[in-house]
Order: C-alpha cells, then structure tokens, then sequence
C-alpha cells in the first residue's frame, strides 16, 4: 500500500496559497475554481484539528463525513442477534402524500358540465340535487424553467405614403422592468433555502434558453434583501424579549474575512461562523442566522442588548462550551443532554456496558418527556411530572457517574473518564429541566436550524464578501422562522417585497404569522382608492 503524502507538504503559506490560484484561476471554471479553492483551505483545518488533543477516530469520522443516527438501539444493538428493540416496527405515514399537503398548489372547482343544484335528479326525476362533500381531488403537478421568460415582440405599422409609423404599446404585463420582483425572491429562497449557488442556476437558465447571469442574481437578491430588511431588524428585537433562546455555531467560509484573517500579523481568532439564535417566543418561535467572526455567545449578547430591562433573564440553552456564553448579558444556563450524551455514543464500541447504561437513562427522560408532550402539559404541570418522574432516574444517574471516578472504577483522563467528567461539571445546567418551567431537554431545534448554513457552506462553498454573507443570513433567518411557523416563504417574501412602503412603517405588521392581516387592509386600500 502507497503511504500517505506528509500533511505538511500541502499546507501552503498565505502567500503559496494566493499565487496558486491566482496561477489556476484562467484556465478552469468557476466551479472547478471553487473545488480547488476549498480543497486548499481544508488542510490547515485538517491539521489543527489532528492535532487537538481528545481526538477519536470515531469524532474524526463524525466530523469529515457527518453523524450518523445515534438512536439507543443503533448505538447498542440487542444482545440477540437479529431481535429487534421492543415497539420497533414498520414506520407509519409511507404512501401517497394528501391533497391537502400542497398548500402552494392552484385551487380550481371543477363544476358538473350538465347539471348544477336544484336540477332535478335524471335518476329518479322527483328529487333536487344538492351539493355534497367533494371526493379525494386530482392533484396534477407540471413543469416549466425556474425562471420562464415572454419575450413581447411589438408589432410596427408605416404608412406606405407618408412614412409615419405606429407601435403597438407594450401590454401591462410586461411589467415596469425587466426582472419581476418575484425573480429576487425565488433566487435567494433557491440559495439560501436550498443550498443552490448562483452560478450553478446560471448555468441551468442557460441550458432552458433563459440566461440569468450569476452577476444579475446577486443585483436582484440584494434589492429584495433592502425591501425585506426592516422585517430582519424587527424578528431580531423580538428574539431579545423572549423568556428562552437555543444557540449554537458552525464553521463558514467567507472569503473577504478569509483575507483579512491571512493579512494579520498574529490574529487573534482564526475561525469565521455561523452563529443560529433560536428565540422561543410564545406560538411564534423565531430564527436568527449570524456570519463573522463572532461565537455564537458574542452574537447572543448583541441581539440580548436589545432587551427589555424589566424582563427576567432568559433560559438558554447551549452546548456547555465556554465560548457561547455571554459576558455581559445575564441568562439562566441550561445545557443540552443530547451532547452529554453524545459523548458516550463515540465510545461505545469500547465501554459498551458504561454507554449502555447511560443511554437508557437519557431515553427514558426522553419517553417522559413525549408523554408531557402529549398529555399538552403546561410549563408548571411539566415541570411536577419530571420532578416525579424523570428527577429519581437523574439522581441515579448522577450516582452512578460519581461511583465511576471516586471509586476508581475508570481511567479520569481516558474517554469513557472525560465523557463522564463533561456531564458531572454541568449536571447543574443539564437538570435545568427539573428546576425552570418550560426548560427544555436539549438544543436539538438549534442544531436542525443551522442544517440551513450548513448546507449553504457544502453547495455554495462560500460567501465572497461580508455583506453578501449579511444578506444570506437575512434571508436564512427569515426562511428558516416562516418554517417554523409553517408559513409558505414565497407567498410570506413576495407580500414583503410587493408592500415595500408598509413593510417599512410597520414590519410589526409584516411578520410571518401576521402579514395576511396587513395584506388584507393593503388589498382594501387599494380597492377602495380605485
């Protein structure tokens, strides 16, 4: 087997790195630019983080390629091969989707082509017909480019005599300019919704006959980003009055801040963010996106500056990293039992026993937990059904990791040692649950928000400036909040961006679960003006 090339040799200096591409950059395309641009990148991030200590190959694996499930039964198998975990079956909700789930689609009545109510009935001939519920409707779905384009060709007349011509006058929906307002709206939901970069649309829209240039994208994003951005300020003050937050961080790629951190001298922080702020707002959660260089505790401070001085401290929840919590702003620290967990899960092929242990004791917080969920309990009545039911199986816990250190039961500094260290040193913020009503379990709904940077940062690779990497989080936050809300974010961006006058004196009015008011009286306005 062919050994491995030494790391070393494929980190280039700052300066290597800049003539490298600069070299590379005429004779490929943006794309292969790009791939190779992140390929560089990667391996001084590869090396810091080989070189971290407390590094398993099962983090190292989890880290390059992704977690994999970490459910109980995966994690621990059955003792007996081939028996499956009790209450595992066959997934329910497989089939054919309802009618009702394409709340997008066109609603169109089909009338009976011969008959209406009150006919008489051709059957019988005595009785009246009378309309009834309708059967399971037809659902057809079609097909056309992204981004369909008419191209309005106006017919010319001249005067065999006098040689005066005439124009027929462009029809109304030609519109006032070339680019619909709607064209911003889908190309910043395509990218920072669905993770697909400009250019890769370009070359699409090319391939259907309808070009959109990479450059036009990014001119009409920017323009809907101005029109919707009161809406982002205001969702941002909202987020600092809510009694709970989750936040959490992942890696970016920003090449303006990329730059700057190489020209340097001895920089102080070295990694660029993503920082998610979840504000759990009473019915209307709200989701905040920040890019920089910033953790995610600096960025909680900043929005949490906006808060009311008569409000209480927040609940937050978070990973128990020193680095999100905030230095200023006061907050009541919760901290996330699926990564005290998590520790455990990456060795569990070498303490089987110990990890199973653990993970049946987190589960059955989790099965009371679904049962306070399902019963609707309030935040009080929650909060007397774990002290009863889920505090006992946590103080055993607690027990047991005690029992594990002080009786010199495992190695302090080995793996199995340190998982058990980093859940005894918060267990405080980790039982918050079972002292703060409405303290939640974990910072799961933090970490499937960010799945949105996430996957901007492995289809987009990056942003290129600082202010394209504000105007992607604007677009995240507002996305990822209409979700959330089980708003339709096209219907939700295109009311923003159709009002600009009313989204701009009162984005109060404008939020995702209220804007069909105010679209209603802006409708009514109108009408009633004509």
């Amino acid at each position: 087997m062919k050994s491995l090339p030494d790391l070393n040799q494929l980190i280039l200096s700052p300066e290597q790195r800049e003539a490298l591409l600069a070299a590379v950059r005429p004779v490929l395309s943006a794309e292969q630019f790009e791939f190779i641009q992140s390929v560089i990148e990667l391996f001084p991030q590869l090396k810091t983080v080989l070189e971290g200590k407390n590094l398993s190959i099962a983090r190292l694996r989890q880290m390059l390629f992704g977690a994999a499930t970490e459910k109980t039964a995966t994690v621990c198998p059955p003792a007996q091969p081939g028996s499956k975990p009790k209450g595992q079956g066959k997934r329910r909700g497989h089939g054919r989707r309802s009618a009702r789930t394409y709340t997008g689609a066109r609603r169109q009545t089909v009338r009976h082509p011969h008959l209406q109510p009150g006919d008489s009935c051709l059957e019988c001939g005595k009785g009246r017909l009378r309309r009834q519920p309708a059967p399971a409707p037809v659902v057809r779905v079609e097909a056309q480019p992204p981004f369909p384009a008419t191209v309005f060709e106006k017919e010319v007349l001249r005067c065999n005599l006098c040689g005066k011509t005439f124009t027929a006058p462009t029809p109304p929906e030609a519109g006032e300019s070339k680019y619909a307002p709607g064209v911003g709206v889908l190309v910043s939901l395509l990218r920072y919704g669905s993770g697909m970069p400009h250019y890769r649309l370009e070359k699409l829209q090319a391939s259907l006959g309808v070009p959109l240039p990479a450059a036009t994208q990014w001119e009409l994003v920017a323009e809907a980003a101005r029109l919707v951005q009161p809406v982002g300020d205001h969702l941002k003050w909202l987020a600092a009055q809510a009694p709970g937050v989750h936040h959490d961080d992942t890696t970016m790629r920003v090449g303006q801040l990329r730059q700057q951190i190489q020209n340097e001298t001895d920089p102080e922080r070295t990694g660029i963010f993503t920082s998610g702020i979840l504000a759990n707002l009473p019915e209307h959660p709200i989701a905040l996106f920040f890019t920089g260089r910033q953790h995610a505790g600096e960025n909680l401070e900043e929005v949490l500056g906006q808060r009311s001085g008569h409000l209480p401290p927040p609940l937050r929840m978070a990973d128990g990293l020193s680095r999100n919590r905030p230095k200023t702003a006061p907050t009541i620290e919760g901290c996330c039992l699926i990564h005290g967990r998590r520790g455990f899960v990456e060795i569990a092929h070498d303490f089987p026993q110990e990890v199973r242990h653990v993970l049946e004791s987190v589960r059955e917080i989790y099965r009371f937990e679904a049962i306070a969920k399902k019963q609707s309990l309030d935040p009080e009545a929650r909060l007397r059904f774990h002290q009863t039911h889920s505090q006992p199986v946590m103080e055993a816990l607690k027990q047991w990791l005690d029992e594990q250190i002080e009786g010199n039961r495992v190695e302090p500094n080995g793996n199995l040692g340190g998982a058990i260290d980093f859940m005894r040193r918060r267990w405080g913020p980790l039982t918050l649950f079972l002292r703060e009503p409405g303290a939640p379990l974990d910072n799961n709904i933090c970490e499937q928000s960010l799945k949105m940077a996430i996957l901007h940062r492995k289809n987009s690779l990056s942003f290129k400036t600082q202010h394209g990497a504000q105007v992607g989080d604007l677009f995240m936050s507002l996305i990822q909040t209409c979700r959330l809300n089980r708003v339709n974010p096209w219907d939700y961006l295109m009311a923003l961006v159709n009002h600009p006058d009313h989204v701009r004196a009162s984005p109060d009015q404008w939020l995702p679960w209220n804007y069909q008011d105010a679209l209603e009286r802006a409708k009514a306005a109108v009408s009633a003006n004509n």
